[in-house]
């Protein structure tokens, strides 16, 4: 929640991909400082960084996102649908069959 929080903050800054790219980098190491470690290298307004991660509008869209995901069957992240079908084999090859599949459908 933490995380996704100052992700949603900073992209009210227009940092969102960027937050979101270190966040992933250094997903092993995710704390409060590194969180705080990533505005400050992103040069974020800190005043309006702490104040967007504190709005309820931001925790109710995360909580609306694992609302979603849970009523749409996901486990976990990353997952990937097609068409409403979960796509299991994330190769190039794995997509080429899903979307070949649903094309012959049409």
């Amino acid at each position: 929640m933490n995380a996704a929080t100052a992700a949603l903050a900073a992209g009210s800054q227009g940092k969102f991909w960027e937050f979101h790219d270190l966040l992933f980098k250094n997903f092993k190491s995710l704390n409060d400082k590194m969180i705080s470690d990533i505005a400050v290298v992103l040069k974020l307004d800190q005043q309006e960084f702490m104040q967007a991660r504190q709005a309820p509008e931001i925790k109710n869209q995360i909580r609306q996102d694992v609302y979603d995901g849970q009523k749409a069957g996901v486990k976990g992240t990353p997952v990937v649908f097609i068409n409403g079908r979960t796509l299991r084999d994330r190769s190039l090859n794995g997509f080429k069959q899903i979307i070949d599949a649903e094309l012959k459908l049409k």
